[in-house]
């Protein structure tokens, strides 16, 4: 996901020039986490402030978290550009956790209730993409980590590498009973990334879907694609992940590298989502699609592709892109993957093995994600 408001992130770094973690004032509390101090500074425990719930606010013990590959970008500085990144800094926006408490005039929730947070944990509400429930959208996003702490509590937002975290009502999802924690995580982000884009672009039955890539994200494009009643087509350069695409429901493979395989399926694809984050030719991708048919971002490659107008203009079809969805949809994407079951495929590790997880992470050494057990973090 990428964040807006670089002016706002910017001035947040100046108040923290010699990168100690914050004393602040008022009612907090100290919180066990795993923190980087520089891009290229391992995690290390630490504690971090957190402010006690106001009236609007939900407490919530954090029980796993997942790790998403624009964690380790954040961590590492790798989006400086767009999105600096302000040190200390506590990843993670895929949080399961039960609620500890809850404000007076909180009433969705209370203690006990298993819930989740995302990427956004706040937002103006007044601006007219709070009001068509895209607050993703909002120019005063608040993002769960790294993003402007509007509550003081301390310069930047602070993520859920941490035994809680405290958040606005607003910005709290109810996790369907029948799913497995760990796995359900990596929803919070993933899920709602490859949800959003398949559910606006219609996919359902007669309808032909591509995804790209079968990493994180695709691996959810697949799931929920199929659940849709999709036919979908997977691409990968991995003649290895043939047996896994299929076992996670695609109806057919394509090795995007070999033209004998390509050529059958020339402009025959309704929509395709392009899962990769690494440099790729997508005009390879932009011939797949029949008239009309749209191709839809959601990796986030370091470096802009080259597109030929070429592909866009010789049928009529459309590139577009998408940050993962409103409270609201984030809800429905919930519910959906509770009522087909569909989970993150992940393998579950202690937050002391943080450091390692990112190692593989760039190594593409997971299927496929991790999910952090946060209760190793309270047994250090």
């Amino acid at each position: 996901m990428a964040v807006n408001k670089l002016a706002e992130v910017t001035l947040a770094g100046l108040f923290l020039l010699d990168r100690k973690h914050p004393q602040v004032e008022g009612q907090v509390n100290q919180a066990k986490a795993y923190a980087v101090d520089s891009k290229s500074s391992p995690f290390e425990p630490t504690s971090i402030a957190r402010r006690e719930p106001t009236e609007r606010d939900v407490q919530i013990e954090i029980l796993f978290c997942g790790i998403c590959h624009s964690d380790l970008h954040t961590a590492r500085d790798e989006w400086n550009e767009v999105m600096p990144t302000v040190y200390p800094c506590v990843p993670g926006h895929e949080i399961v956790g039960r609620v500890t408490a809850v404000g007076s005039e909180v009433t969705k929730f209370q203690e006990g209730d298993t819930v989740g947070v995302g990427c956004l944990v706040g937002s103006d509400h007044t601006c007219a993409q709070c009001q068509a429930d895209l607050e993703q959208y909002c120019p005063h996003a608040v993002f769960t980590y790294n993003s402007p702490d509007a509550h003081g509590t301390a310069p930047v937002t602070y993520g859920g590498y941490s035994e809680s975290v405290v958040v606005d009502e607003r910005f709290v999802l109810k996790i369907p009973g029948n799913l497995e924690l760990a796995a359900t995580a990596p929803l919070l982000c993933a899920g709602i990334t490859t949800y959003s884009p398949l559910k606006r672009a219609g996919v359902g039955p007669g309808k032909k879907v591509g995804i790209v890539g079968l990493g994180g994200l695709g691996h959810m494009g697949v799931k929920i694609a199929r659940a849709m009643g999709a036919e979908v087509v997977v691409f990968t350069t991995s003649p290895g992940k043939i047996e896994d695409a299929k076992r996670l429901g695609a109806d057919e493979v394509i090795l995007s590298t070999n033209p004998d395989e390509m050529q059958p399926h020339m402009g025959s694809f309704d929509f395709i989502l392009d899962c990769v984050s690494a440099q790729h030719d997508i005009n390879r991708y932009l011939s797949m699609l029949a008239n009309n048919g749209e191709l839809t971002l959601v990796g986030a490659p370091e470096k802009p592709l080259e597109v030929s107008a070429f592909s866009l203009i010789g049928g009529r079809k459309r590139l577009s892109g998408s940050m993962i969805g409103g409270i609201a949809e984030t809800q429905k994407m919930l519910d959906f993957c509770g009522q087909h079951a569909i989970t993150s495929d992940v393998e579950v590790i202690p937050i002391q093995q943080v450091n390692e997880a990112y190692e593989r992470l760039l190594k593409g050494d997971v299927k496929y994600r991790f999910s952090i057990d946060m209760a190793s973090l309270k047994r250090q």
